[in-house]
């Protein structure tokens, strides 16, 4: 059955706005960011079959929006919240900048088993994620979805459909100069018709 996913990142957070954050899980989103999510509710044409949510409360913010105009589509809370390679004990209340030489530390080491501490995953385990929900949307019986998550998993999705036979080690060499060089925005949309290829990746 031919469906059609709509992948879409979350409204602008205070992370993205340069503020320091407690925890990856309860960064909310800003007043522009809440101004993306009401533009973004008006964009459908239609009601979806499902608007399906990450757990944190960025995403679950941008997508009130679309919930409330089409009040009579379920919603499903998926495992498609944000990359946390860092561990959030040692990140709390850190800034984007603060954070840069973890960041930059972790990409270098280009290891796709290694979990950096406390509530961290590796790089392996997001694939994972993002192929099992690849999954979920082929055994679903919606037929039009709207997905509300993060930049790292949209660029993680694009990776995989682009890329079905790579192995974790060659996309995680790939995903940051991919990550640099199209970013994904916030609000972005993004097709997921290639949900076949990153579920059988």
């Amino acid at each position: 059955m031919s469906k059609e996913i709509w992948l879409i990142r979350h409204g602008e957070s205070t992370a993205n706005a340069g503020l320091a954050t407690k925890d990856a899980s309860s960064i909310a989103l800003t007043d522009k960011g809440w101004h993306q999510a009401r533009e973004m509710a008006e964009k459908f044409s239609a009601a979806p079959d499902l608007i399906v949510v990450s757990p944190y409360l960025r995403a679950r913010q941008t997508a009130g929006p679309t919930a409330e105009r089409f009040a009579d589509t379920p919603i499903e809370t998926w495992p498609v919240q944000e990359f946390t390679y860092l561990s959030p004990v040692r990140c709390a209340n850190t800034t984007v900048e603060q954070r840069r030489p973890l960041v930059d530390a972790y990409w270098k080491a280009c290891d796709p088993s290694l979990i950096d501490g406390p509530g961290a995953e590796s790089f392996a385990q997001m694939l994972d994620r993002v192929r099992e929900a690849a999954r979920r949307i082929e055994a679903s019986p919606a037929r039009t979805m709207a997905i509300f998550t993060h930049g790292h998993i949209m660029q993680a999705w694009r990776l995989l459909a682009n890329n079905p036979a790579a192995s974790d080690k060659t996309d995680m060499e790939r995903f940051l100069t991919a990550f640099q060089a199209r970013p994904i925005e916030n609000c972005e949309w993004l097709s997921g018709a290639a949900y076949e290829k990153v579920a059988r990746s």
